[in-house]
């Protein structure tokens, strides 16, 4: 469980960042190549995707940090350019913020499935989105937030805000992007801050052999990882790397199916990410749900930029010295 990490540990990792921190604020992060988050109506058909129409991204802002910070949401609405409407827009999408105590330590709001405590922390601000010309391809700003209003997490050192993302009626599907800004108008950094969630459900850019980057962070207690995705049309390949991995196949899902499977995780691997690439095999617009957990079926979380930085494989070279 990501809360037990020991504080030095993590925070070596997130110095390890450098310059890339300020490129964390957008999810998903370039770097990832992913084409947008997605989220389905309740009444939606699960081949197209969503397991479960409910999605939950965390804001981390730095615990020194009094000035305003703002969570803004890229085309939020469910009709026109960017979603996909299965039999004319019906969609309405439900926006919910969250702050203070339980926001993020509240074992519900870690779950990759949905439970009675995903909502936990004080509610600060729902809205509802529907096909809406206005903000069609355009931005809509939660805040100003005081960062003494989300949870403060000491192993992040920082406050986290959660935003619960749910299709509440409709069968569209609707595709968006977030940013973490110190400004209410443009997407401005805030310095130091990052983003997380423990379940991405996620458009595949459509091109063939499109490269997919997720990078959850494994801690020191982990001893071996199961991902989980689902509905990936097997229509694509997925490979792990890391410090001690190489390019590892990871088992792949069919049509509105899960797959799963079991690596090993060592020693060397301990506070970094691991490099879960997904390769398109297809030019097809992919929507696809995935998780991954430890030993204990405790998810652990994909931050929008790795922590440690993207990992490279460490090759060990066995050296004998002939007497």
């Amino acid at each position: 469980m990501l809360l037990h990490f020991p504080l030095r540990r993590l925070l070596l990792a997130f110095l390890l960042l450098g310059p890339a921190a300020a490129r964390a604020q957008a999810v998903p992060n370039p770097g990832e190549n992913i084409a947008y988050l997605v989220t389905f109506g309740a009444q939606a058909d699960k081949s197209w995707g969503d397991d479960d129409f409910t999605s939950v991204y965390f804001f981390l802002v730095p615990k020194e940090r009094r000035q305003p910070v703002y969570i803004r949401v890229f085309d939020p609405d469910c009709g026109g350019k960017h979603d996909e409407a299965k039999f004319g827009w019906n969609t309405q999408t439900e926006f919910s913020l969250y702050g203070g105590p339980g926001t993020h330590s509240a074992p519900d709001a870690r779950s990759p499935e949905p439970k009675a405590g995903l909502r936990s922390g004080t509610p600060l601000k729902t809205v509802a989105f529907g096909p809406d010309a206005k903000l069609d391809n355009q931005w809509y700003t939660f805040g100003p937030l005081n960062p003494l209003e989300g949870e403060l997490v000491p192993e992040f050192q920082g406050y986290v805000f959660k935003v619960v993302v749910q299709g509440k009626k409709g069968d569209d599907g609707n595709l968006y992007r977030f940013f973490l800004s110190s400004s209410p108008a443009q997407n401005v950094a805030v310095e130091g801050g990052n983003a997380f969630t423990y379940e991405y459900a996620i458009r595949l850019t459509p091109e063939r052999n499109a490269v997919t980057h997720l990078y959850p962070f494994v801690n020191e207690h982990v001893v071996s990882i199961k991902q989980s995705n689902f509905d990936a049309d097997d229509d694509l390949g997925i490979k792990l790397y890391s410090v001690a991995k190489n390019g590892h196949d990871a088992a792949v899902s069919g049509d509105t199916r899960w797959a799963s499977s079991t690596h090993p995780v060592s020693a060397k691997e301990h506070g970094l990410s691991i490099d879960m690439q997904l390769t398109s095999r297809s030019r097809a617009a992919n929507d696809l749900v995935f998780y991954v957990t430890d030993q204990y079926d405790t998810a652990l979380p994909f931050f929008a930029i790795p922590l440690g930085g993207p990992p490279k494989y460490r090759y060990d070279v066995d050296v004998k010295i002939r007497r």
